[in-house]
């Protein structure tokens, strides 16, 4: 099956991003299907905002975002009835993104949900497979700070 893939998917990148894609989309589907309606580029907010609160600027810097852009995704949050800006109680001027109660119930489903794709991981790949997964992913990702150039 894979050697019917053009070229540019089966390289690792694609392929990791394949997975992303798919994992983010089932961890929405889940999200939904727990009575949480919401879209996949909610989860750049839920996955930075802090349990006390985050700053607008602090959730965009996370996410790699625009302050613009996760202001838009903060105010259909608030519409959905997940998160609200209350005062910054340590600078008059700044607003805190808080997560609402059904905002916390939401952010419950997802782990739920993380946690059913967790174990089909251990299903596929089995218990060893997966935690070599994790540490792969780990070095992986701890090595992010070298530039794309340097392959030496």
């Amino acid at each position: 099956m894979a050697q019917d893939l053009p070229e540019q998917a089966r390289n690792t990148v694609a392929m990791l991003g394949q997975a992303y894609s798919l994992l983010g989309f089932q961890i929405v589907d889940g999200v939904v299907g727990a009575g949480y309606p919401q879209k996949p580029s909610h989860s750049a907010v839920f996955a930075q905002i802090s349990p006390d609160g985050s700053r607008l600027s602090t959730l965009a810097r996370g996410a790699n975002m625009t302050p613009q852009a996760m202001g838009e995704l903060v105010d259909e949050l608030e519409e959905l009835g997940y998160v609200e800006r209350r005062p910054d109680p340590t600078d008059r001027r700044a607003k805190l993104i808080m997560l609402t109660p059904r905002g916390h119930e939401c952010i419950a489903a997802g782990i739920a949900t993380i946690k059913g794709i967790e174990r089909r991981i251990d299903q596929v790949l089995g218990a060893d497979g997966h935690a070599e997964l994790r540490r792969l992913l780990t070095e992986l990702l701890s090595a992010g700070s070298a530039s794309p150039g340097d392959d030496r």
